[in-house]
């Protein structure tokens, strides 16, 4: 059996497990490295089940543990070459760690296998398509403007998705944030809202998947309860009930989300 969980998701910070057996990967680290691994102790992991870091993007909120963590643990790093090579350069990763390039093919990482898909944001940017030692399949994109064909294409025939909420249209556009943050974040290299991920997920729905988490839901023009009522709203419109059938599960912020089969 394989499972996925956050161990903490949004705008402060995100970071993902997958697992299947005794074996795990990490996706991102965006808090720090003392946060996230009290964070894995609470759910009985230790770092030697962990097999590799998956990183998305160079934005802090996905990796600002990591220099610390690359210090005092040698796992090596996956996400694209230009990624790796900005962290590289920045000295985000120290000397002597393990990057490696997973763009364009699938790569074996301990006994998963990793496939990484570009994502649409104003940074190189990725998600990843997961294949757990069991078969099992999960997906994973945040940090995206837009859904692409690559992204339609990684997204498709996944167990599990994990899928970027970020904001509420109708919260960003009378918030209290700048126009020009306003105009970045509902731009196409920007972020995903509410409505656009809950039209995604029905599709994925009406293809045969039914289990979803909604991740990096903003803290200040999201909530969970709106989150998941536009995706309800999007299911019920179109004759689908949300329920042991359907399973969508909004990641929390500060701490580890349950963990969800797939």
């Amino acid at each position: 059996m394989a499972f996925f969980t956050s161990l903490y998701s949004g705008s402060s910070g995100n970071c993902s497990v997958v697992r299947c057996g005794d074996e795990y990967l990490l996706i991102d680290m965006g808090k720090s490295c003392r946060v996230t691994l009290n964070a894995l102790k609470t759910l009985g992991l230790s770092v030697s089940g962990m097999r590799g870091v998956l990183v998305t993007h160079e934005h802090s909120d996905h990796i600002a543990g990591l220099n610390v963590f690359l210090k005092h643990y040698s796992v090596p790093v996956y996400g694209s070459a230009a990624t790796l090579d900005h962290l590289d350069g920045l000295g985000v990763t120290p000397p002597g760690a393990e990057l490696i390039a997973i763009e364009g093919r699938s790569e074996p990482v301990g006994g998963f296998t990793v496939a990484a898909f570009p994502t649409s944001h104003d940074v190189p940017c990725c998600g990843f398509r997961i294949t757990a030692p069991d078969g099992a399949v999960m997906a994973i994109a945040t940090d995206l403007g837009c859904l692409t064909d690559p992204v339609h294409t990684a997204l498709s025939g996944a167990d599990l998705v994990a899928l970027e909420a970020n904001y509420d249209l109708h919260s960003l556009r009378y918030g209290s944030y700048p126009y020009y943050l306003k105009r970045r974040i509902e731009s196409p290299r920007g972020h995903l809202d509410n409505n656009e991920c809950a039209a995604k997920i029905l599709e994925l729905v009406q293809q045969g998947c039914t289990k979803f988490a909604l991740c990096h839901l903003s803290k200040e023009n999201n909530t969970p309860d709106l989150a998941l009522g536009a995706v309800r709203s999007a299911l019920v419109a179109a004759g689908v009930t949300p329920g042991p059938g359907v399973r969508v599960q909004a990641q929390k912020r500060s701490e580890p989300s349950d963990w969800m089969e797939f």
